[in-house]
């Protein structure tokens, strides 16, 4: 019983430091564009929306519609987003070709990010796909606002009740704190190398 109490503690406290938790730069490479995107290039951003992602996973396939229309409605209030792939290069199916077949031309601006070596991923302790970190800018730095799911329905959109990436968002635009601050991804594994 006494681990039992514990561990709910524990669950408690890591809750708690999701908001605010401090993320060190980055620079990754734009997989569309071959231009780096570098997290300190964007303190003026209201926030920087990562989105953990890949091409072959069933779950990523079922948001990418989402993904897109979120960007599309989002980037000019000050948004930037951006999709991670942490399979990138460590998977036949994940790879430029393949990239450029599925994105060219639906989208525009929007970044596609080599992470193949993991180190973005480890840094922002990103498990699922797709699961999403927003990040926010501050005088001292950038800190996770928000990380989780995008919404609590994966098969069918319209459906979903809880749209916990949008309401986090609406959050940063009113200058308020996004409640809650993380939710349970749900996807894909991220295998990590």
């Amino acid at each position: 019983m006494k681990r039992f109490y514990v561990f709910i503690l524990i669950a408690l406290l890591s809750s708690s430091f999701v908001h605010g938790q401090r993320v060190d730069n980055f620079t990754l490479e734009d997989v569309l564009t071959g231009q780096n995107f570098e997290l300190d290039k964007h303190e003026d951003a209201k926030a920087v929306v990562l989105i953990f992602n890949t091409l072959s996973c069933p779950f990523s396939k079922l948001y990418e519609n989402r993904i897109i229309d979120l960007y599309e409605n989002f980037k000019a209030d000050g948004f930037v987003f951006a999709i991670v792939n942490p399979h990138f290069g460590n998977d036949p199916d994940e790879n430029k070709q393949a990239v450029e077949e599925r994105f060219k031309g639906r989208v525009q601006g929007l970044s596609i990010l080599n992470d193949g070596n993991q180190n973005v991923t480890k840094q922002l302790q990103a498990t699922k796909l797709p699961e999403v970190v927003v990040i926010t800018p501050s005088p001292t730095g950038f800190a996770i606002a928000y990380r989780g799911a995008i919404d609590n329905n994966p098969q069918v959109p319209e459906s979903a009740n809880m749209r916990y990436l949008v309401s986090a968002i609406q959050s940063i635009q009113n200058k308020r704190n996004p409640s809650p601050s993380s939710s349970r991804p749900v996807g894909c594994n991220i295998r990590m190398k």
